[in-house]
């Protein structure tokens, strides 16, 4: 069952520049960043209240990130939901018969499992199912 936005996820060129931008926007700074090697990006997370929002800059030409950038430009990527257990909900969203963009939950950023559901089966939004590894 999703419970939470997890985060809103905006993808951007220049993940410093950006880190400027947003500190002053939001008026706090980020609380963390790192690289994900396996989705080929470096994020920054910044933290409103109990809204998050991750900032995701490409580490390579041929990441997702990269794609969508040079398709689309800087901007929301992505919206991702907390889940209480990611495989009973990627079992459950593909049976509603979603898409699900990897069969199995992968490392993503801020110590979560994740799957995404393809984007043309939710009205053009990529949806990232979330879940705290523990």
């Amino acid at each position: 069952m999703l419970t939470n936005v997890e985060h809103i996820g905006i993808a951007v060129k220049d993940i410093l520049a950006s880190n400027n931008l947003f500190t002053k926007l939001f008026n706090v700074a980020p609380y963390k960043s790192e690289s994900v090697e396996s989705e080929g990006v470096t994020t920054s997370f910044f933290k409103i209240n109990s809204t998050k929002v991750e900032l995701l800059e490409a580490t390579s030409p041929d990441s997702a990130i990269a794609k969508f950038i040079e398709k689309r430009g800087e901007g929301i990527h992505h919206i991702a939901f907390e889940v209480d257990n990611i495989l009973l909900e990627m079992q459950r969203l593909e049976e509603e018969g979603f898409v699900l963009l990897n069969k199995e939950p992968k490392q993503g950023a801020d110590n979560k499992l994740v799957c995404f559901l393809h984007p043309k089966g939710t009205n053009g939004v990529l949806i990232e199912l979330c879940q705290e590894r523990v």
